[in-house]
């Protein structure tokens, strides 16, 4: 979503927020570069698959202005654990900033209606551009690209299913805990509180840390039967279904 530049101003930081790999940062002190804020929880599939681009785009123009920052806004108690939080962003290589927004001030204050969502603000810090879910990779680098006045080959996609112009099928919805029954997907993904055992179609599955593992992995679309099931030393959070390609 393209906003008009000078039309929405970005809101402040938290005086007191906890932040990861930096002391600490406001937002106004950004005022002479774009900045790209992006919402994120490391217990959603959906967060964890953006990842890559963030990292991308950090590593690419952070010489030439761009300000990456994500903000950790926990959409289950577990991701309320500061210490198990900062673990996980350590894990999966997150060296931009990262505000602790454990109390959602900054998610409220942007109004965010899921995750990710991510907001590029422009020089001056006026809103530029903005999107909310997966996808639209290539339309944010563009965007981040044109604040910068420079123009390159844009980061390749990792997934098929990360191209817009690619038919995928909309998956079996995303549940609440362990799901048995039928569902179709092209990748299945589970949310745990804490290391430990989950039974996967009744075989056993370690999984190491808190969040979201994939467990399931289709070339394309498919149709089956699933039964997810915890066994006592982990909580299963969430059950998420991600789209194939058609």
């Amino acid at each position: 979503m393209r906003s008009p530049v000078d039309t929405i101003a970005a809101p402040g930081f938290p005086k007191d927020a906890s932040w990861v790999n930096v002391a600490t940062l406001r937002m106004e002190k950004q005022v002479r570069h774009p900045v790209l804020v992006e919402f994120f929880d490391v217990c959603r599939p959906s967060c964890l698959r953006t990842l890559p681009y963030l990292r991308a785009w950090h590593e690419r123009y952070a010489e030439a202005g761009l300000r990456v920052i994500g903000v950790h806004a926990p959409g289950f108690p577990a991701g309320r654990d500061e210490d198990r939080v900062r673990e996980a962003i350590a894990r999966l290589d997150v060296e931009y900033p990262v505000m602790l927004d454990p109390d959602f001030l900054l998610w409220r204050a942007y109004a965010a209606p899921g995750w990710p969502s991510r907001y590029l603000w422009a020089p001056r810090l006026r809103l530029f551009d903005a999107h909310h879910g997966e996808g639209d990779y290539h339309g944010t680098e563009r965007a981040i690209q044109e604040l910068l006045g420079i123009e390159e080959p844009l980061t390749p996609l990792v997934d098929p299913t990360d191209d817009d112009d690619v038919p995928i099928v909309v998956p079996t919805a995303d549940v609440e805990g362990p799901f048995d029954g039928a569902y179709a997907a092209g990748e299945v993904w589970v949310v745990v509180d804490r290391p430990g055992t989950v039974l996967v179609n009744d075989e056993p599955r370690e999984l190491d840390h808190l969040g979201a593992h994939r467990v399931i992995r289709h070339e394309r679309h498919t149709a089956g039967e699933l039964r997810v099931a915890g066994t006592g030393d982990a909580e299963v959070l969430m059950t998420a279904f991600l789209p194939g390609l058609a």
